[in-house]
């Protein structure tokens, strides 16, 4: 039940150009590796999106146990469960991009100092790149009643496992077998419900496989505001080699240079063998200095 629940959630694909924003250095580091980097969605910039999935589920199940149900028990350790697992289960990565490239709200965050642009990638492209690393492709979902929704099939799908089952609603090792069972889904859903106040970004992500044992994965970390970050390589670079990543459009972002920028902007790309398919453009957002 949760499966076709996760399935129903990937199963939209993009049509139109995905824009991934990042500063100037964000674009020398990906233009060079030919790699986006994932973060673990736990330590993602908007990672309140997590706790947003985690408080819609504790209030449906609040309720849903006032209400009356069968599983008080399974409910309420499930509540419990979910309060501390998030930190320390397994990972998932992604990475964000926005159907819309110019965006004021995200040249706020991207373009400090006049250092930012959003890099616009062919779908069809990201998509042949996730299905070879076994990504997945989603589109965020803002609405709140979607939202509510969903997190009450994942919590019908919870009770049905042990209906399935035929466990005692005490039966707590029974209960955390179903919870290890569906921790990698919950983490897909979450990674796709976002908070309705960021509903502009109209946000797509690429999710990575759910990794168990991150020792044992291709890892990697880099310093973050207060803390290390982890990422996982997401190849942007075809499969059939070459050095095509599918690059549609390019924006740059507010600057109070913005004939030179566009210059050396144009010429780092040609240099490094990438050629927009519509060229690069200036925002046409006036720069504020800060």
């Amino acid at each position: 039940m949760i499966d076709n629940i996760i399935q129903r959630l990937y199963a939209e694909t993009p049509s139109d150009t995905l824009y991934h924003y990042t500063s100037l250095s964000g674009l020398l580091g990906i233009i060079h590796s030919g790699h986006l980097r994932a973060s673990d969605v736990r330590y993602m910039n908007d990672s309140t999106e997590i706790r947003h999935t985690l408080e819609l589920m504790g209030e449906h199940i609040h309720r849903r146990v006032l209400a009356g149900t069968d599983r008080p028990i399974l409910l309420n350790q499930l509540s419990d469960w979910l309060s501390h697992r998030i930190v320390d289960g397994p990972m998932l990565f992604g990475a964000s991009f926005r159907a819309n490239g110019n965006l004021l709200s995200q040249w706020r965050g991207y373009s400090v100092h006049g250092k930012g642009v959003s890099l616009g990638f062919a779908p069809q492209h990201i998509l042949s790149c996730a299905r070879h690393q076994q990504f997945q492709v989603g589109r965020c979902i803002y609405d709140p009643q979607r939202q509510g929704s969903l997190i009450e099939e994942v919590v019908d799908g919870v009770e049905a496992y042990a209906a399935a089952g035929d466990y005692a609603d005490g039966d707590e090792s029974a209960n955390q077998k179903i919870f290890e069972r569906i921790e990698g889904r919950l983490l897909r859903l979450a990674a796709l419900l976002k908070h309705p106040t960021f509903e502009e970004e109209q946000e797509w992500r690429i999710v990575s496989p759910v990794i168990e044992d991150g020792s044992a994965a291709p890892i990697h970390f880099r310093e973050g505001a207060s803390m290390l970050v982890p990422w996982y390589a997401f190849e942007l670079r075809a499969a059939s080699g070459g050095n095509d990543m599918g690059l549609d459009h390019v924006y740059l972002g507010p600057t109070n240079n913005i004939d030179l920028s566009m210059n050396s902007l144009k010429l780092f790309l040609a240099q490094r063998g990438q050629s927009p398919a519509r060229g690069i453009s200036y925002c046409q957002i006036p720069y504020r200095q800060r």
